[in-house]
């Protein structure tokens, strides 16, 4: 029979059926090197886990090995194949394996019959957690494709077995439950900043808050062990259903988001315990809340960051227990209906959230983190940030509206409130119909072309692009994938993402912009530097080029990606001609390399800089001369021209985008790519300021790429304005020395530096 293909293998609906009829963690593993020997037709399959406290490699499940060896079988890092695949974070795969030098034999573990061997490490983003191994009888088994293959199941599994390996490691610890926080009353009207568009009418729940009192009595009846039981079954199919949803909703961040909480609930020590306390006469209400409580105190005070992601897991896990005990309606163990409050809150976690179907989120403390804010927007979920923690100890089922566009909460709102957002929302319904009235082009009053196109952060954003009638996507913020979720995505991952893409567009002008991380945007799986000012860090083009085997492996998807059609990459933050032509360099070096090796893909995609810090202005012409096409950053732009960190709330009133000095700096990237024929654009919110629309008219920009939604409102302000009008218009800014000078011209409110 022939192996399966590595689309299959890599289907997360496939990986996610390992979870189905298992009822603990090592029931979960077993599953694991079952279903893998069976798609590789393998004859054995196993999984060693790394252990943090003996800093040994440990059989942890095998399948055709002796299963008594399954906990005793342990290796140092290099000892063996096993431990070369590991110390190496290489796959090895040989003919024979105990031909070679490194074969190690464990007497009674019946290794001896099996002749081909291939082992590849279980990575979480450069940190190494085990081994998948397989092995066959017949010499020479596995092939490339195999070996492929492996690689690409281990990276869709990587993150759910080392939560599995936190979660057998914490066993045999003793947790404590943490002391609750008292309540202040609260104002009825708080005015915050917008994150995410649109309103939201709920009760307030805390994210990882979890009180037992609030369903005790629901039941109105005796609660047993059985009934436990059935709550345990009824949360389970919840989670798988959960999963699947959001495979369907968002396929290119939801790899397995729902694995943490199925592989809790199914531990022994966790809803075992539970079942224990309740046998031992122990109410079920506190036997739950005891487990969980203890759970959550463990994982907060881990010294592990990925465990410590885990306290929200376990709590939600507690909450939707619960509710699942006392028989309540099965929406309301989601967060149907609910605006979820939080202090912080992970990109991963806002997909969970989202996934259970939230109305909105409000986020204490802190300025606006631009990541958070855009993957809301791309789920389409109001999100208001708020200073005042105060709203974390609203009492549960407090009625809150949320105006995600204006930045406004109303607690307990009056009728006369809702009445009048009733309207609004009404009014926004008629705005959307007005949508279909959107042109495929575009023209100023007195005819000159304008294209308009569309930034992309999630595969969610495409519909809405294509409805809206984008001439392309001016903006692929490629670093979404890597921001939601829990490791860094596999080449086959990020390849399928890159290529739907290019497929559903169709044709039209795709520019994918490289990972572009640091700053506010972290990836919480990856070591961090401990940087005072990360926005002048190791981020973007800087981070690629520092961990080369990353880049590598995005560029080499997106040059596969491109196979048969233009392709457009661009590099963030480039400082000099020197960055651009070392990454440029990489990226030859990648088509080359896949042309060796006869993988299809792109081999002339054209290369592009964003422009977006003051050295990039000064070489405007340089590195117009040197690449195919530029785009220019404006958020990052005016952030670093004007020296103002855009997300500190105490001096957001300096990050003025109408600055001369950023005017004239645009004017001369228009200046130097007029002159060297280089193809031009513009994104971030000066795209998408009415009062700016003229003024970067006037100085020659033609390209402009924004969030889809606004494409109807900015294609209305470009056709009501003339161009003739727009270059004088332009001039007299130009010449203009004060920032008060140009806000008064444009309508701009102007700062009152007493109040600052």
């Amino acid at each position: 029979m022939a192996k399966d293909n590595v689309d299959l293998i890599c289907s997360i609906g496939e990986l996610a059926v390992l979870f189905e009829k298992t009822s603990s963690l090592d029931g979960f593993l077993g599953k694991v090197v079952n279903t893998i020997a069976y798609h590789m037709k393998a004859a054995v399959c196993s999984v060693y886990l790394f252990d943090d406290d003996s800093q040994q490699l440990v059989l942890a499940a095998t399948q055709g090995l002796n299963p008594e060896f399954v906990r005793h079988v342990r290796m140092n890092p290099g000892e063996g194949l096993v431990g070369q695949a590991f110390a190496n974070s290489k796959s090895v795969r040989e003919a024979d394996g105990r031909q070679s030098p490194y074969f190690k034999l464990v007497p009674g573990l019946n290794e001896e019959s099996y002749r081909a061997f291939l082992a590849v490490p279980l990575l979480r983003g450069l940190s190494r957690i085990g081994v998948l191994v397989v092995q066959d009888p017949v010499a020479d088994y596995f092939s490339e494709n195999d070996e492929k293959a492996l690689r690409a199941i281990a990276s869709q599994l990587a993150v759910t077995i080392e939560n599995a390996r936190l979660l057998i490691g914490l066993r045999e610890k003793e947790p404590k439950a943490p002391t609750p926080r008292p309540r202040e009353e609260m104002a009825k009207f708080i005015k915050g900043t917008s994150a995410s568009g649109g309103c939201a009418l709920g009760t307030a729940v805390e994210l990882g808050r979890f009180d037992p009192a609030e369903y005790v009595g629901a039941a109105g009846r005796h609660l047993t062990l059985e009934d436990f039981t059935k709550a345990v079954a009824m949360t389970e199919q919840q989670i798988e259903a959960l999963q699947h949803e959001m495979e369907e909703r968002l396929s290119d961040v939801a790899s397995l988001i729902f694995s943490a909480h199925l592989l809790i609930l199914k531990d022994e020590s966790f809803s075992g315990a539970m079942s224990d306390r309740i046998r031992g006469g122990e109410e079920p209400f506190s036997a739950v809340h005891e487990v969980v409580e203890g759970y959550a105190a463990l994982f907060s005070r881990s010294q592990n960051a990925a465990l410590r992601e885990k306290t929200q897991d376990v709590r939600d896990l507690g909450r939707r227990l619960l509710h699942n005990l006392v028989g309540g309606e099965m929406d309301r163990a989601d967060y149907n209906g609910c605006v979820v409050v939080c202090a912080d809150l992970m990109p991963s976690d806002m997909l969970k959230v989202v996934g259970q179907r939230a109305a909105g989120l409000l986020l204490a403390g802190g300025g606006v983190t631009s990541h958070v804010s855009i993957i809301a927007r791309s789920l389409r979920v109001p999100m208001v940030i708020v200073s005042d923690r105060r709203v974390l100890d609203l009492p549960s089922g407090t009625r809150l509206l949320l105006d995600g566009d204006q930045g406004t909460v109303f607690i307990n709102p009056e009728e006369t409130v809702l009445k009048n957002y009733g309207e609004l929302d009404r009014a926004r319904v008629q705005a959307e119909a007005a949508e279909k009235n959107v042109r495929p082009e575009t023209f100023t009053r007195d005819g000159r072309r304008v294209h308009l196109l569309a930034n992309i952060n999630l595969l969610s954003d495409l519909p809405v692009a294509l409805r809206l009638k984008a001439e392309g996507i001016g903006l692929y913020r490629s670093e979404f994938p890597f921001i939601v979720r829990n490791d860094f995505p596999s080449e086959e991952e990020q390849y399928v993402i890159y290529r739907r893409i290019v497929r559903e567009m169709g044709g039209r002008e795709v520019v994918f912009r490289t990972l572009d991380i640091g700053g506010d945007k972290i990836l919480s799986y990856f070591p961090t530097v401990n940087e005072s000012n990360p926005f002048l860090g190791l981020r973007a083009i800087r981070f690629s080029l520092r961990h080369r085997e990353i880049f590598e492996r995005q560029l080499r998807a997106l040059l596969r990606a491109g196979e048969g059609v233009p392709l457009r990459i661009m590099f963030p933050l480039v400082s000099s001609v020197d960055d651009f032509v070392e990454a440029r360099d990489i990226l030859h070096d990648c088509a080359h390399a896949l042309a060796e090796a006869g993988i299809p893909h792109q081999p002339h995609p054209e290369v592009g800089v964003m422009v977006e810090l003051p050295s990039a202005v000064e070489i405007a012409d340089d590195l117009a001369d040197e690449a195919d096409f530029l785009c220019i950053g404006s958020n990052d732009l005016v952030q670093y021209i004007l020296a103002v960190d855009r997300t500190n709330e105490h001096i957001a009133d300096l990050y003025v985008p109408y600055h001369p000095a950023v005017l004239r700096a645009l004017k001369r990237i228009v200046d130097a790519a007029t002159k060297q024929q280089t193809d031009l654009s513009i994104c971030g919110d000066m795209a998408t300021d009415p009062r700016l629309i003229p003024f970067l008219l006037g100085i020659g920009l033609t390209k402009f790429s924004m969030d889809s939604r606004r494409l109807p409102q900015i294609q209305e302000v470009i056709s009501g304005t003339d161009f003739k009008a727009a270059q004088a218009k332009a001039e007299s800014m130009l010449l203009m020395r004060r920032v008060s000078e140009v806000a008064t011209f444009l309508g701009y409110p102007v700062i009152d530096r007493e109040k600052i």
